[in-house]
């Protein structure tokens, strides 16, 4: 797939055209053994496939994990396609799996309007709850396995009240599902960094620890009130222990655009770059289209990623102009049946379906680029490899029944084959 382009409007650029169709290695065979016999190779052959939808099957090989275009070495695993759509596994790069009261009972909610409000649910929540995180979130995590997630950026608060359990119980969830999904882990301080005495102190212990990928920091003007303190104390720290930035920026005005300037200067000032994302960034559609160029331009200097849940038409961010300068865009799902809200299912390719909704496409290239931004735009927010079906690419697809791309993006099939490694990992919505 090429990468999508999207207005403010919708989506704009399609798909990718369709490369030759036969699955590559996953890299050289294992070390020899002692006997100077090298290690077998795990090889998988799936035949009868069409890769995005090609109005030609094709028979696809596997080995060690990525597509090969070598020939299937012999005794090599058959899974047969039946003529399904393969299409590359999604990436969800914003997913907070420590709040789901995913697979337990029902919760019912309070109102609340201010973050601090539901950051006070939140704790309520996390102490009503029987399961422990590590369970809860390996449900959720396991649910979004067998609906084609392939990775997720998980968001873990870490604050006073919850100490790093959310971070330890999806550390654990993450050990449990290491052949089926690629997790990095973020330490967010939902509650403020400074505003909530001793988190700061519980960051650096998780960033110390090498627990955590990156670490997090919230609005620091309008909720944490402490601009400089906060991106201070959050840059030092990925930059003294080798970790990445994901700090989520709700303001719309000039609190957002404010705090945009800042993170920029301090990824330059610390050579960050590349190691820095930006979520939700609801500052952004506001702008002008001048002013969205020169921020644009900015935050492409010094490769700021961003990721968008797709949470309305007039907040979702306008990744067509933002990518035309170069910008990493990803799509997420954030919270899952929590405090926060009663919605949710980490089924990214409901995400992309939403997507699609909010901003008001109807051609199929439009279709198909909402697919494209959780595939490709998600997977470019967090480092990985895109999935194209040639030689060298990772063997991370679904199988699924369909005409073609658009239509699954409206439809949302059962994802009959989740494939993770080149192996088979969930089937008929059902971990293997």
């Amino acid at each position: 797939m090429t990468p999508p382009s999207l207005s403010r409007r919708g989506v704009l650029a399609g798909a990718a055209s369709l490369g030759a169709a036969t699955l590559a290695p996953a890299g050289a065979a294992q070390a020899a053994s002692g006997s100077g016999r090298a290690e077998p190779r795990k090889a998988v052959v799936f035949r009868n496939i069409r890769p995005f939808g090609a109005a030609e099957a094709v028979d696809l090989t596997v080995i060690d994990g990525v597509f090969s275009d070598e020939p299937a070495p012999k005794g090599a695993k058959v899974v047969y396609g039946d003529g399904r759509i393969a299409l590359p596994s999604l990436v969800d790069a914003h997913i907070h799996p420590d709040k789901t009261s995913w697979g337990g009972s029902w919760v019912t909610r309070k109102p609340a309007n201010t973050i601090a409000e539901f950051c006070e649910q939140d704790v309520e929540l996390f102490k009503a709850q029987k399961r422990p995180v590590g369970e809860r979130a390996y449900g959720l995590m396991a649910h979004a396995v067998t609906r084609g997630t392939r990775a997720m950026r998980a968001h873990a608060d870490v604050a006073p009240a919850f100490g790093l359990a959310g971070l330890e119980g999806i550390a654990e969830a993450r050990e449990r599902l290491a052949d089926a999904l690629d997790v990095q882990l973020v330490a967010f301080p939902q509650h403020g960094v400074v505003r909530t005495p001793g988190t700061d102190k519980l960051l650096a212990e998780a960033a110390r620890t090498g627990l955590i990928d990156m670490v997090g920091g919230i609005d620091p003007i309008s909720f944490d009130n402490a601009l400089d303190e906060q991106l201070d104390f959050v840059f030092d720290l990925a930059d003294r222990h080798g970790i990445g930035v994901d700090i989520h920026l709700h303001d719309r005005d000039e609190k957002g655009t404010k705090v945009l300037r800042g993170i920029i200067d301090r990824t330059k000032a610390l050579s960050l770059r590349g190691k820095v994302t930006v979520s939700h960034v609801f500052c952004l559609p506001y702008l002008s289209e001048g002013e969205l160029d020169t921020m644009a331009g900015d935050l492409a200097a010094q490769d700021i990623a961003l990721t968008t849940v797709a949470p309305g038409p007039n907040t979702v961010l306008p990744i067509a102009a933002l990518q035309k300068h170069g910008v990493r865009v990803g799509l997420g799902s954030d919270g899952v049946r929590d405090s926060w809200s009663p919605f949710g299912n980490a089924d990214m390719l409901h995400r992309a379906h939403i997507l699609g909704q909010i901003t008001d496409v109807r051609l199929d290239e439009e279709l198909t680029a909402c697919y494209t931004v959780g595939a490709n735009g998600s997977a470019d927010v967090m480092g990985l490899p895109h999935v194209d079906f040639e030689p060298g690419s990772p063997a991370d697809f679904v199988l699924v029944r369909g005409e073609c791309v658009p239509q699954i993006v409206v439809d949302m099939p059962q994802r009959d084959l989740v494939v993770h490694g080149g192996q088979v990992v969930a089937r008929a919505g059902e971990l293997v």
